[in-house]
């Protein structure tokens, strides 16, 4: 395969990714605000949002296993990632005051810091801003910034080290 072709599928597989993030986050909020159990919440989404026109919204095909994997990943991990993210906040304003879509963003962002060592720290900062800026206003969106910053300094130290030595 040439470089522009492997490129051209690499591009892909990031834009199915990013909208599997992005659904992953109103997965997580629906879930949080409607209690709508995770089981109901996969299979509605897996068949009625992914790569689906929604009430006039094209939805992105995404990546369904990563959907699945980001969805059940933060809620199975969430005792411990809500704690993490609790001691970032400024200020001490816990994550439970924060509004939901903001809390489903930090989550999620923090779920793939920990488990998903594959990508990189800053790949998944800047996906998560993104996924941000769809939902929040400046504000709020360098609030997810920041938070997932100090976690994946804190998480993945060792990447941000090699990448200081650099310069």
């Amino acid at each position: 395969m040439s470089a522009a072709g492997r490129n051209a599928k690499e591009e892909r597989k990031a834009n199915r990714r990013g909208a599997a993030r992005l659904a992953a986050v109103q997965a997580l909020y629906q879930m949080d605000i409607a209690a709508t159990p995770i089981n109901e919440i996969l299979a509605e989404f897996e068949s009625h949002w992914l790569g689906q026109e929604v009430e006039g919204s094209q939805y992105l095909p995404a990546e369904a296993a990563f959907f699945r994997q980001i969805v059940e990943g933060v809620v199975e991990a969430q005792r411990r990632l809500d704690p993490m993210i609790d001691r970032v906040l400024a200020g001490g304003w816990p994550l439970k005051r924060i509004e939901a879509v903001l809390r489903a963003v930090l989550r999620a962002g923090a779920w793939e810091l920990e488990a998903k060592r594959d990508v990189p720290a800053r790949v998944v900062v800047s996906e998560y801003v993104d996924v941000a800026n769809a939902f929040l206003d400046g504000e709020e969106t360098g609030m997810v910034n920041a938070v997932l910053d100090a976690l994946a300094r804190a998480l993945r130290s060792a990447e941000f080290d090699r990448a200081g030595s650099r310069s």
